[in-house]
């Protein structure tokens, strides 16, 4: 039995379709919060609810009483926490959302694991948004100081790896951070960049590119994001380890480079409209990814000129358009 938490989100929806493909019982948690459309959350996890060995507890898990009995009563050993307040820039303008999410939530899994005798493993979603600005240096180490974030969000997810590594010290608790690289694909989340824009350019509307178009994202499709997290889940640290890793695509890719992609795949080009970059925002992610690599093989496959169609031909098929 594994539990995932954010499992009507983008990333835990895969992860709980690769687990019960391989035969794992699973149980999915997720509050559905309104952030962006619940509707689109509801259509993720029908296909979860059609399948033999899946079960959704609808429940935040910042409320930490019912999470704890939640655990105890599956008996699960494993947990992926991947439920969070999500996004840079909404952090400005409702930044409690993400002290309860991230760091009510955090702890109140934590605290749950740590009571749970015999448990085994628990990987949470931590994101590159912890190293900051680092302009174009060069792939993102996970030995590099990680203490001047750029965000509230990134704030809270730095916060969460130094909750866990305490409570790795004090509990044994073993424990894996996966540092996430900006994840893409269909199902994808409607606050990201390429699903804003594929929206807007169907619609003729112009899109507003940031940071003058001189930024670079590490896009990871979102099937080498799942290969990552199971691979990562199988092989757990020693008792006490709080092990943080890198998962990205380590081919970082400009901004510019990214629209041009999605207006192939649309047939349709867009008209852009170039603005400074955004508070939160930083110039270039880049993940290296050697550590995964050694652990589990790692290895990213699907490149952007092959995942952004196929985004787009989900986003056709969804939406209609």
């Amino acid at each position: 039995m594994i539990i995932v938490t954010g499992a009507a989100g983008f990333i835990g929806r895969f992860v709980c379709m690769r687990l019960l493909d391989r035969g794992e019982e699973v149980v999915g948690v997720d509050d559905f919060n309104p952030y962006y459309d619940p509707a689109l959350k509801e259509a993720r996890v029908q296909a979860l609810l059609e399948r033999p060995g899946f079960r959704l507890e609808r429940m935040d898990v910042a409320d930490a009483d019912a999470f704890e009995a939640l655990v105890r009563s599956t008996g699960a050993r494993r947990v992926v926490h991947l439920a969070a307040q999500a996004g840079v820039r909404y952090s400005l303008e409702n930044p409690f959302a993400y002290e309860r999410a991230n760091l009510m939530g955090h702890l109140a899994v934590l605290e749950a694991c740590r009571r749970t005798d015999g448990f085994e493993h628990l990987v949470y979603a931590s994101s590159s948004s912890v190293y900051g600005e680092r302009g174009t240096v060069g792939a993102f180490r996970e030995d590099q100081a990680a203490e001047i974030p750029e965000s509230l969000y990134a704030a809270t997810k730095r916060s969460c790896e130094l909750m866990s590594g305490a409570y790795g010290k004090l509990f044994g608790l073993p424990q894996t951070g996966l540092r996430f690289f900006t994840v893409y694909g269909p199902w994808g989340r409607p606050d990201m960049a390429y699903f804003i824009f594929t929206r807007k350019i169907l619609a003729g509307e112009p899109i507003e590119v940031f940071g003058e178009g001189r930024m670079a994202r590490d896009f990871t499709y979102i099937d080498d994001i799942v290969d990552g997290v199971i691979g990562a889940l199988d092989r757990p640290p020693p008792a006490g380890e709080n092990r943080i890793l890198n998962i990205g695509d380590s081919r970082p890719v400009g901004l510019m480079d990214m629209i041009g992609v999605l207006e192939r795949a649309l047939g349709r080009e867009a008209r852009k409209l170039y603005a400074p970059m955004q508070p939160g925002d930083v110039t270039a992610t880049y993940a290296d990814i050697s550590r995964l690599q050694a652990l589990t093989g790692y290895q990213p496959k699907v490149r952007i000129e092959e995942g952004l169609p196929r985004f787009v031909e989900w986003y056709r098929s969804h939406f209609g358009s």
